[in-house]
C-alpha cells in the first residue's frame, strides 16, 4: 500500500509563480520599445514593481479567492433601513488597493510621468488577468475622466480625487475620501445598447441639480461613489453624474435590487438599481447625453482591448508553462509538432493583441494630432472587435493545452475562460462596434485615411492586395443593408491589417510572417494550430514562454 502523505510530483507541471509579468513578457517589452520609444526603459522601470506582484503567488491566489467569495448585497440593517450595501472578500479588497496603487485607475490623467496611458495600458495587459472583475471599476474610474470634461466644475471637484492611487472603501461624503471610484450606467432593459429609448427621467431642481427616477439593468461595482448615468431631461437625453452620498452626507435614494448571477467576473458585483428622486448633477448641456458619455464609452473600449491583450498574454504564458514541463508520448508537449504549432499560433495572436493595445494608447497620449485622433476614432471600434472576440477563442485552445487538469478549477484556466466572452460584450457588443466601423467609413475620411496610412507604414507589398479587398468590397456596397450584412467581415479585416503592419514595424520576423501568411494571405484553417510549413514555431514558443 503506498504512503498517501507521499508528495507525487512526477510530471505534473509546477505553478505559474515567481516571475515578473513585465520582464518575462518580451512582446510587451517589444511593444514598449515601439510606442514610448526613448521613454521605454523608464516605463520599464516604473512597471517592474507591478511585474513581480503580477507574476507572485500571493496575487494568484488572491485572485481565486476573490472569485470563490462572490460580493453578497446588503439590502437591510439590523433595524430594517436601507443601506443598500455590498460585503467583498478581502482578496477583492487586496486587488483593488493594488491595481490603485499602481496606477490602474485614473492616475494617468494627472500623471506628470513620460507617456503615462502608455504605461497604463502596459500594466494594464501584465495585471488585468490576475483578477479580471475588480479591473471593472479601474476602467470605469479610468474612463470618467474625460467626459468629466464636459463640466469643468465637475471635473475640478471630482477628478484630483479619481487619479488617487488610494483605496478608500466605504460610502462616505466625497470630501472625506482619500480616493473616489466611478460606476456608469447607461442601458435599460426595454432598449440594452439603444440607449436613445431609455425612460429614465431627470427633473431640474431651483438649486440647479437635478433628481432621477428610473431604473438601470447593468451597473457594475454600485460601492463606487459617483455613477456617471443617462436620463431623459426636458432637453433630451442627458448625462449625469450621481453620487452614493449626497452633498449634505444622506445617502442618495439609490436603491439596489438585485445583483446579477453572471457567467463570469464572479467577483465583480454587477447590479440593477432603482432611482427614487435621487440626488444629481448635470453633466454637459442638456439632451448632448451620448456625445458627453462617448468619451467614456471610448475609453472603456480600449481597456476591452487591453483586458482582452491581458487575459492572452495570461493565457498563453500559463499554457507555455505547463507544455514546457508536461511530458506526453516520449518528449515534453512543448517539442511535439502539433503542440508547438498550437502555442506558437496562440502567441502571434497575443501579441498581435498586445501591439495594438498599446498603439491605441499612445493615440490617446496625442489628442492634438489629428493623425492620432483620427486613427483613435477608426481602429478603437475595429480592435474592440476582433480583439476581444479573439480573446474567448484562445482562451478555448489554452485550456485544452492542459487537458483535464485545465478543466478543473484549480488550475485557474476555467476563470480565464469563463471572463474571456466579457470585453466582447462589454461597452457595445459585436455588432454594435462593427457597425461603428461603418459609421466612420460613411462620414468620417479622415479615420480611414489615418487607417490605410498607418497599414502602409510597413512598406509590405503583401499587404497591398488584401487593402484593395477591402476597398473594393466597400467600393461595391450597394445600399446600406448591403453594408450591414457585410459589416463583419469588413472589420475584422481591418483589424487584421492594422495588426499585421505593427507586428512587421516592431516584431522579429518570423512572428510577423508567421502573421501575415497565416492572417492576411489566408494559408490557415481558422482554428489555432494550423499554421502553414515553414513557421518557426520553436522560435516564436520560446518568446512567449515566461521564465519563472
Amino acid at each position: 500500500m503506498s504512503d498517501p502523505f507521499a508528495r507525487h510530483p512526477e510530471n505534473q507541471a509546477s505553478v505559474l509563480a515567481g516571475h515578473n509579468a513585465v520582464l518575462t513578457d518580451r512582446a510587451l517589452l517589444d511593444a514598449l520599445d515601439a510606442y514610448a520609444q526613448e521613454d521605454a526603459a523608464g516605463l520599464v522601470t516604473s512597471l517592474t514593481p507591478l511585474g513581480w506582484v503580477a507574476g507572485s503567488l500571493e496575487a494568484r491566489e488572491h485572485g481565486m479567492l476573490a472569485n470563490a467569495y462572490p460580493p453578497v448585497l446588503r439590502t437591510l440593517d439590523r433595524f430594517g433601513d436601507r443601506i443598500d450595501e455590498v460585503e467583498f472578500h478581502p482578496s477583492w479588497h487586496w486587488c483593488m488597493r493594488t491595481s490603485l496603487e499602481h496606477g490602474m485607475g485614473a492616475t494617468a490623467w494627472t500623471s506628470t510621468e513620460p507617456l503615462p496611458h502608455v504605461r497604463r495600458a502596459a500594466g494594464y495587459i501584465a495585471w488585468a488577468a490576475i483578477e479580471p472583475g475588480h479591473i471593472c471599476p479601474m476602467t470605469m474610474t479610468y474612463a470618467a475622466v474625460p467626459a468629466l470634461g464636459a463640466s469643468p466644475a465637475l471635473a475640478a471637484s471630482l477628478t484630483p480625487g479619481l487619479a488617487s492611487t488610494e483605496y478608500h472603501f466605504g460610502l462616505r461624503p466625497l470630501d472625506t475620501k482619500r480616493g473616489l471610484l466611478a460606476g456608469m450606467g447607461m442601458t435599460e432593459k426595454q432598449g440594452g445598447s439603444d440607449v436613445r429609448t431609455n425612460v429614465t427621467v431627470a427633473s431640474a431642481q431651483p438649486d440647479g441639480s437635478y433628481t432621477i427616477r428610473g431604473h438601470k439593468w447593468f451597473t457594475s461595482a454600485p460601492m463606487n461613489d459617483i455613477f456617471l448615468v443617462l436620463a431623459q431631461a426636458p432637453g433630451g437625453l442627458t448625462c449625469f453624474v450621481l453620487p452614493r452620498i449626497c452633498p449634505d452626507g444622506s445617502r442618495n435614494k439609490i436603491a439596489i435590487m438585485r445583483l446579477k448571477d453572471k457567467l463570469g467576473n464572479k467577483s465583480n458585483a454587477s447590479s440593477e438599481l432603482e432611482f427614487h428622486d435621487a440626488f444629481a448633477w448635470r453633466l454637459g448641456e442638456e439632451g448632448a447625453g451620448v456625445r458627453t458619455i462617448i468619451e467614456m464609452v471610448a475609453a472603456t473600449r480600449l481597456d476591452c482591448v487591453l483586458g482582452s491583450a491581458a487575459l492572452m498574454r495570461r493565457c498563453v504564458a500559463e499554457a507555455t508553462w505547463h507544455a514546457s514541463q508536461r511530458s506526453a508520448f516520449g518528449g515534453l508537449l512543448i517539442d511535439k509538432p502539433a503542440m508547438s504549432n498550437v502555442l506558437a499560433d496562440m502567441a502571434i495572436e497575443s501579441e498581435a493583441a498586445t501591439h495594438v493595445g498599446l498603439r491605441l494608447a499612445l493615440a490617446v497620449e496625442r489628442p492634438e494630432d489629428e493623425h492620432e485622433r483620427a486613427l483613435r476614432r477608426m481602429a478603437l471600434p475595429l480592435a474592440k472587435f476582433w480583439v476581444c472576440k479573439r480573446a474567448s477563442f484562445l482562451a478555448a485552445e489554452a485550456l485544452e493545452v492542459f487537458g483535464g487538469n485545465g478543466y478543473a478549477e484549480e488550475s485557474g484556466m476555467p476563470l480565464l475562460f469563463r471572463e474571456s466572452p466579457l470585453n466582447s460584450i462589454w461597452e457595445g457588443s459585436g455588432n454594435v462596434n462593427a457597425l461603428d466601423v461603418l459609421r466612420v467609413l460613411q462620414k468620417v475620411p479622415e479615420g480611414v485615411e489615418a487607417w490605410h496610412t498607418e497599414v502602409s507604414l510597413a512598406g509590405d507589398s503583401r499587404l497591398t492586395d488584401a487593402v484593395v479587398e477591402v476597398q473594393k468590397t466597400l467600393a461595391n456596397l450597394s445600399d446600406a443593408a448591403s453594408a450591414e450584412y457585410s459589416a463583419r467581415w469588413i472589420t475584422a479585416r481591418m483589424a487584421v491589417l492594422l495588426q499585421a503592419s505593427l507586428l512587421i514595424r516592431h516584431s522579429p520576423s518570423y512572428v510577423s510572417d508567421a502573421f501575415v501568411t497565416s492572417r492576411v494571405l489566408g494559408n490557415h484553417a481558422g482554428v489555432f494550430g494550423t499554421l502553414p510549413p515553414g513557421v518557426d514555431t520553436d522560435a516564436i514558443v520560446r518568446r512567449a514562454l515566461p521564465v519563472a
